[in-house]
This record gives structure tokens, sequence and C-alpha cells, in this order.
């Protein structure tokens, strides 16, 4: 059994970042055929990730997915428009479901437009109704799959160093405004990212690996120290992330 937080949590080496977008688009259909309810993902930006939509959108994988049964969320966008290179709604729609078969009522994106904090109530509003309470219920997981990547600065979603959403404990969803990156952001709060069956980190480069120690190691600077879940926390890490020399 995995663990319920980053230290305890199970890591998984592999090859390359190809490896791991292969072993997450395994796990997600896995994950996806085996419930027997509706099935909720949060989906993360990042070049990782987006092997592992245009995956999902290979005929032969899309052919087996049961994309009628499964919502897609965002665990944090950019607050640009969807044209923009840097709207991970954009990436995610021209990569994947602008080729495959997902309702168009299934895909959450992120609101892109007006005051940022009031899109961010906006989006958790969705989630409310999707989950059927107003509060999170231990036990009843808001998600059954949540990605995330992590920052050479320790973010994970659009959670930033030394920015007020770390402190975050009631919101389901909120801005950031980094001081660090361009562009307002709309992120998953701690709590949002908890009330989740599995989170999967997917972490590659040797540019990562110093952080990703520091994270393992549970460093309270390093926001993605603190991404609990009340399910399984896994990591899947390339051997350059992993500080593992590659013969």
């Amino acid at each position: 059994m995995s663990g319920h937080d980053v230290m305890s949590a199970d890591q998984i080496v592999l090859d390359d970042a190809e490896a791991i977008a292969r072993q997450a688009a395994d796990f997600l259909l896995e994950q996806a055929l085996a419930a027997k309810d509706v099935f909720r993902v949060a989906l993360s930006g990042g070049s990782t990730p987006k092997r592992l939509y245009a995956l999902m959108a290979d005929p032969d994988y899309a052919a087996r997915f049961p994309w009628g049964r499964v919502q897609f969320f965002f665990g944090d966008d950019r607050f640009v428009p969807a044209d923009s290179p840097d709207s991970n709604r954009g990436m995610v729609q021209s990569i994947l479901f602008s080729r495959v078969p997902a309702p168009a009522d299934a895909v959450f994106p992120m609101p892109d437009q007006g005051d940022p904090d009031a899109a961010a109530w906006a989006y958790e509003a969705s989630l409310k109704t999707v989950y059927g309470a107003e509060a999170l219920e231990a036990g009843r997981p808001l998600f059954d799959v949540v990605f995330l990547g992590l920052g050479e600065n320790g973010h994970t979603a659009s959670l930033f160093p030394r920015q007020p959403v770390l402190e975050e404990r009631t919101r389901w969803v909120a801005p950031c405004v980094p001081d660090d990156a361009p562009h307002t952001r709309l992120t998953l709060t701690y709590p949002a990212i908890a009330s989740s069956r599995f989170v999967l980190f997917l972490v590659t480069g040797a540019s990562k690996a110093e952080v990703y120690a520091r994270v393992r190691a549970g460093d309270p600077a390093e926001p993605a120290s603190h991404i609990t879940s009340e399910g399984r926390i896994e990591w899947l890490v390339d051997a350059a992330a992993a500080g593992e020399v590659v013969s």
C-alpha cells in the first residue's frame, strides 16, 4: 500500500519520460475500466503529461478507453486564453480531446476570462455540483486520479512558493500569482487534491533530481512536500530525476 504523503509514497523508477507516460496511460486505463461509477480525473500540464495525452489519443488506446463515463478536470491552468501556447486547456484539447470521443460535457476546463478569484469560485462550484456536496467528505473522494508534476522551485499544480494559496484550507480552487513565473494561475488547493483515490506524480529529468530529493525528504519549504491523499500517492520518476546513474 502506498503512503498518504509524499515521503511514504511508493517510487517507481522507469527509464525515461516515454516509459513514464506509458505507465501512466496503462494505469489510467486499468483504473477507468475497473470503475463502477463516474470516474473523475484531474489533468496536469507539462511535457511528460503531453506525451501521456498523445498516447491516450492513439486509436488502439482510445478504442479501449471508457470515454462515456470519465470526467476530466484540470489540476491547474494559467489564466490565459485557450489559444495561448501557455494554456493547459488548449494543449490538452489539441493533443487529446480533439481526437477522441470524449463527450463535450465531460471535459471541465478552468475559466480563463474575467476576474481570477471569481473564476476560481466558479470552477469550485462546478466541482461541488459533480461531487454532490458543499464540503469534502472523508471516504468519498472528489477525484479518482490526480496527475501532478514537480517544478524545480518545488511547486506542483500551481501551488507556488511563498504564495497565500499554500495556506488555503477551505477553498477547493484558488488563484495564484507566482513571483518566479509568468501568468496568474488557477489551481486546485491542498484539500481538493487530498480528496483523491490516487495521486500520481510524473517527474522527469536530471534538473528535477535535487528538488525531488528534498520533497521526498519532506522539506517543508517545498510546496510539493505538503501534498497528501486520503488514498494513495505514487511517484513515477525517470532514472535521471531519481538521481540514478544510467550506464
